[in-house]
């Protein structure tokens, strides 16, 4: 008992001056970055941006991460080491769009400015203001093209959905919604997914934005309906686990797979024919704008406006594929890798 007293001790003693020395260096902190997760290359990216453009603006930074996608209370800390540090704002990409408010709530209460990237908060004026794709867009672009590509069979298709994460953060409901709308299925609520009665979707899991996760929901779905020929997914790291969960089937070629992140190696796999088509997004241009609006934050106390016409600043989205259609504009991949990130 003594031993584990002095442990015990030990490590609270450990614990406390980790906790001063992480003070004491936050203490000049301009902005804080804070993402889903440090791993995925659109967070990496996201970072790059935020920290190149600090150094321009002569902005000290600070970033974290959840351990993993849809930790909230490491994201919760970390907000709250923000407030702590006499940040002038925060940048971040919610695991938990709703529940993340509060504490948000009390960093915007304590005069700091609060912006959300990629994933709009639930309430999206939780924020003062939001730096995204158009989500939506994005989905309905992917929707829409697959719709072309099936033809005729597009009203026979069998679709899987792999989803984010079942608490529906609204990154994952807009892109979901959006592809049903740009397929041509009755979303029934635009503001959930799960609700709808179309047969043709085949089923709907979670991937946690992962390659392991695509995969073993791609197995699951198959299970469930083994003629699937069409695949939604969230991220494109969750589009390779479902290719490879194909491949072990032997269906790798007779199933349509589409995502949305437009990465280098999201935009290699279209090449390869792993995916049809993707819709790129610009995480580094989106962390860069952050910043920047910190700084006029404060500077002049000016907050960012949003696109005209929408209630959050779009950062752009582009279709990559090369099996064009009529109808939906996009770009080819050799065009998608002179944009691309990670």
């Amino acid at each position: 008992m003594k031993l584990k007293s002095i442990h015990a001790i030990t490590a609270a003693a450990f614990a406390t001056v980790a906790a001063l020395t992480a003070s004491s260096a936050v203490a000049q902190t301009g902005a804080c970055l804070i993402t889903k997760t440090e791993i995925n290359p659109f967070f990496v990216k996201m970072k790059e941006g935020a920290a190149a453009k600090a150094k321009e603006l002569g902005m000290t930074f600070l970033s974290f991460a959840g351990k993993v996608e849809g930790d909230h209370e490491g994201q919760v800390q970390a907000v709250e080491t923000c407030i702590a540090s006499g940040a002038k704002g925060i940048l971040i990409t919610a695991s938990d769009t709703k529940a993340i408010g509060p504490v948000l709530k009390q960093a915007r209460d304590a005069g700091l400015l609060v912006i959300a990237l990629d994933t709009p908060l639930d309430p999206i004026d939780a924020a003062d203001a939001t730096f995204a794709t158009d989500n939506f867009k994005a989905g309905e672009l992917i929707g829409a093209w697959a719709k072309a590509q099936l033809g005729d069979k597009a009203a026979d298709a069998k679709i899987a959905f792999l989803n984010i994460a079942d608490f529906q953060p609204t990154v994952g409901v807009l892109r979901n919604q959006g592809f049903m709308t740009g397929f041509g299925i009755d979303t029934k609520d635009i503001n959930k997914w799960g609700d709808e009665d179309d047969p043709r979707i085949a089923g709907q899991d979670v991937t946690l934005g992962n390659e392991e996760g695509g995969r073993t929901a791609m197995e699951n779905l198959l299970q469930k309906e083994p003629g699937i020929n069409l695949i939604y997914t969230i991220n494109e790291p969750a589009a390779a686990g479902a290719y490879e969960a194909l491949k072990a089937v032997g269906r790798e070629k007779d199933v349509l797979i589409t995502s949305v992140d437009g990465g280098c190696p999201g935009v290699q796999d279209i090449k390869g024919g792993v995916i049809g088509a993707t819709s790129q997004q610009y995480p580094l241009l989106m962390a860069s704008l952050g910043m920047e609006a910190i700084k006029t934050w404060a500077d002049t106390g000016k907050k960012p406006d949003p696109t005209p016409g929408l209630d959050f600043y779009h950062t752009g989205v582009a279709l990559i594929t090369d099996d064009p259609v009529d109808g939906v504009e996009s770009i080819d991949t050799d065009q998608g890798l002179a944009k691309c990130w990670g």
